[in-house]
């Protein structure tokens, strides 16, 4: 993958730019339609408000088309567009302070056996011991970058906004709107990130002739850049200063009447137009490729890119983004009862969630749930990055936790919502990224493990980090590997493609067994085989056997296994599977006051409110607890205990794990809490800070609520909450081959759509059905409807 997001491959694929028009688009604008009366998309799918963002975290607004992010502000004196493209990073070769990724760099012959046989005399070790023994200081890691930001000065406009103004988000349509009157004037800004053209693009217009004066001009917070402009084009060029990743973004602007003029400082002026467009597009040199992870200078890709969107025109251009942003985002409608009010901003319908209005509260759910979707779509498209810690969006050059890929549930919760929301293209960057990391993650096995296979930590980067660093809570996880695969393996459980199967998440799965099939230990105590040393994250004391530990290495397995008999691979691989997980602790245990334990010996504390529920993996996103079964029981002994409380996407999971135990209502009490105390105005999930893979697991969670199939059976309305009574779902997804519609009246199910993608036999779990069971074959292409 190269990039602008790494280079002209993924620009020409829509991998990430904005751009604008050329001086022959300038001169005969083939985009003369005015869009500032067109409807700014369904209300019930519309973030809304009644001023201008102050701030970035908690106020401005979203677009993205993968690779390229953007936050639009809608300030009317100066609009500010600040924008990212995924690849900016620093650190990874060639950085000021060094580069390892994160492999020991002198060996340390015994240290790792010592700590394990400490582990099996003592029981638990303190974590600052451990990370004494097994830590290492990280060198050139490096952190997400802000591009820059895009500013828009528009003279005479007024300081204040109206009761006019209008800023808004239409998800349906991936548009974001600016409107106000100012001296009997209608003023409208749209701006849009587009994925089929590898841009984002703007247009500015009235409803008055030769109302339109602006000036463009780029900044940025790092001093690392020139910027030029020359007749319609701004082009912003630079190296980061930590490790010479080639950048550049360039900007093209058209109009329709007035006169356009380049300013030395690198700025364009456009005054008394009918309208202005532009286009922006931003690359870097990086490519996915260990062990340099440079590719082409990015000058060539963008160049091409905004100038082929100017020969397109705004119009052509608005109307292939608006296709491709609904083929995705219309797949799923939901209907939980929402009614709208049309003079409620969204901060307000935030603000007054849970007070009283049922209809109104209906409505923030849902626009939550597609929210989700909607960000999904804009920060993971093919051919960039997968979503990070903030999916593409960043303003800082020292963002919070590097704006990484955490891979302790941050990164794999990103991706819970893919498959059953019905958006599994967005996981190609994922994979993309996980092959990515199995060359330097098999460096990193046999030099700190001594062992086949390859492994992942704590966290990683764009450059392969897949060792350790030396934050004693946070820095020893080396199940990750195994965990990141189990979302490739979900993506064959959906869609049901053995060449997927074969060439893209067996691959990965079997690297990662057989790691695990080198590195499990019998334990003394009962003879079993566990993961040594292990630490459930960011909790606790390092042991031997931690719940977490376990049951992802049994999901792996397990995986793998079913995996290989459905490829074919050897009856000695397969057999060693079996014989390695009847062996294996399943991390499964209950303790003495009825909790599922976390750790193999009974050490949980019933007052312990930590926020991370790692060890209840096995009941989401795992498959090893059933409903009913005493390990479900004592599932909900743990998470009664742990509270209602956490961060934002402590939230998330715990409503996903509300929905597994068939417990709608507490499932709907721990939505309304992540809406009530861990969501922003502009509804993106706060950690504090930031953090977005609490909206992605918000709307994991509520298809959980309405639709589950991780036991081999489509459950309808498993965990259907009260106070969604009536209601239905179009377009969910089912593991198995199906697509399906739900309606329901007084909390039952009254009809089922069922489209197959597969030929094979499917079941039914519903209330419709006579004893609660429908078993039938079904045949790929074919519709089933069951009322």
């Amino acid at each position: 993958m190269r990039s602008a997001l790494g280079g002209a491959a993924a620009l020409a694929a829509g991998g990430g730019a904005i751009v604008g028009a050329g001086p022959a688009a300038a001169a005969s604008d083939p985009s003369r339609h005015d869009t500032s009366d067109e409807s700014a998309g369904s209300p019930d799918v519309t973030l809304w408000y009644a001023a201008p963002a102050a701030d970035w975290e908690r106020e401005a607004l979203p677009l993205g088309n993968g690779a390229l992010g953007a936050m639009v502000f809608g300030t009317l004196v100066s609009e500010r567009l600040q924008f990212n493209e995924k690849t900016l990073w620093t650190g990874g070769p060639g950085s000021r302070e060094g580069y390892d990724f994160g492999n020991w760099r002198a060996p340390r012959p015994g240290a790792l056996d010592a700590v394990r046989d400490e582990l099996d005399a003592k029981g638990r070790l303190d974590p600052d011991t451990v990370a004494t023994k097994l830590g290492q200081a990280r060198r050139g890691y490096g952190a997400h970058q802000t591009f820059g930001d895009l500013h828009i000065d528009v003279p005479g406009a007024p300081d204040a906004p109206d009761a006019s103004y209008r800023r808004a988000l239409a998800l349906e349509e991936g548009l974001a709107t600016v409107a106000y009157h100012h001296e009997q004037v209608r003023h409208q800004r749209e701006f849009f990130a587009s994925y089929p053209d590898g841009v984002l693009v703007g247009r500015l217009s009235a409803d008055r002739a030769a109302q339109v004066t602006c000036t463009l001009r780029y900044t940025s917070p790092r001093a690392d850049f020139t910027a030029k402009a020359a007749g319609d084009r701004i082009t912003v060029r630079g190296e980061l200063a930590d490790n010479a990743l080639k950048f550049e973004a360039q900007l093209r602007i058209a109009h329709q009447g007035g006169t356009r003029v380049a300013n030395a400082d690198g700025s364009v002026t456009v005054t008394g137009a009918d309208h202005v467009w532009f286009v922006l597009a931003a690359g870097t040199d990086y490519a996915d490729t260990y062990p340099g992870y440079r590719g082409a200078d990015p000058h060539a890709a963008v160049t091409r890119t905004v100038d082929a969107a100017v020969a397109t025109g705004h119009a052509r251009l608005r109307a292939r983004h608006l296709r491709d942003h609904r083929a995705l985002f219309g797949r799923v409608a939901l209907d939980i009862g929402q009614s709208l009010p049309a003079d409620v901003p969204t901060d307000r319908l935030l603000k007054e969630y849970g007070t009283g209005a049922g209809a109104a509260d209906r409505a923030l759910e849902a626009l939550f749930f597609q929210y989700g979707r909607y960000l999904l779509v804009a920060s993971s498209r093919a051919g960039s990055l997968p979503a990070n810690l903030q999916g593409v969006w960043n303003n800082s050059t020292t963002p919070p936790w590097s704006a990484d890929y955490h891979t302790n549930i941050n990164l794999q919760m990103n991706y819970w919502l893919a498959e059953a929301a019905n958006l599994p293209e967005t996981t190609a960057p994922y994979d993309r990224f996980v092959e990515a990391l199995r060359a330097p993650g098999r460096r990193t096995a046999k030099e700190m493990f001594g062992s086949r296979g390859w492994v992942v930590h704590n966290e990683t980067n764009p450059y392969g980090f897949t060792g350790v660093h030396d934050w004693s809570t946070a820095f020893w996880f080396p199940e990750a590997a195994a965990w990141l695969t189990a979302q490739l393996y979900e993506h064959y459980r959906f869609g049901g493609s053995t060449d997927y199967l074969r060439t893209t998440a067996y691959p990965a799965m079997k690297e990662a067994a057989e790691f695990w099939l080198d590195n499990l230990r019998t334990d003394p105590r009962d003879g079993t085989l566990v993961v040594t040393p292990s630490y459930s994250p960011e909790h606790g004391d390092f042991t031997a056997g931690d719940a977490m530990a376990q049951q992802i290495v049994h999901d792996l397995l397990t995986n793998t296994l079913e995996a290989a008999r459905v490829l074919g691979d050897t009856p000695a691989f397969r057999a060693e599977l079996e014989k390695t997980l009847e062996r294996l602790d399943p991390g499964l245990r209950i303790g003495s006051w009825g909790q599922l334990q976390e750790w193999k010996a009974d050490l949980d504390d019933r007052t312990d409110d930590h926020r991370h529920v790692s060890h209840l993996y096995a009941l989401h996103p795992g498959r090893q607890i059933e409903p009913g079964s005493r390990w479900a029981e004592a599932a909900k002994v743990s998470l009664r205990a742990r509270g209602d409380g956490g961060t934002g996407w402590s939230k998330a999971w715990k409503t996903n794990f509300w929905a597994r135990l068939r417990d709608g209502d507490h499932a709907h009490k721990m939505l309304g809490e992540q809406l009530k105390s861990s969501t922003l105005p502009n509804l993106w999930d706060t950690h504090p800070p930031f953090q977005i893979d609490g909206n992605f697991g918000a709307t994991s969670g509520v298809v959980e609520m309405l639709l589950q199939s991780q036991h081999d059976a489509i459950e309808i309305l498993p965990a259907l909450p009260a106070a969604w009574p009536t209601g239905s779902v179009r377009g969910l997804r089912a593991r198995g081959g199906a697509t399906v519609d739900i309606t329901w009246a007084a909390g039952r199910a009254t009809r089922i759509v069922l489209r197959a993608t597969r030929t094979r036999e499917l079941t039914l779990r519903s209330g419709l059905f006579s004893g609660g069971v429908k078993t039938f074959k079904a045949r790929a292409g074919e519709r089933y409807v069951f009322d």
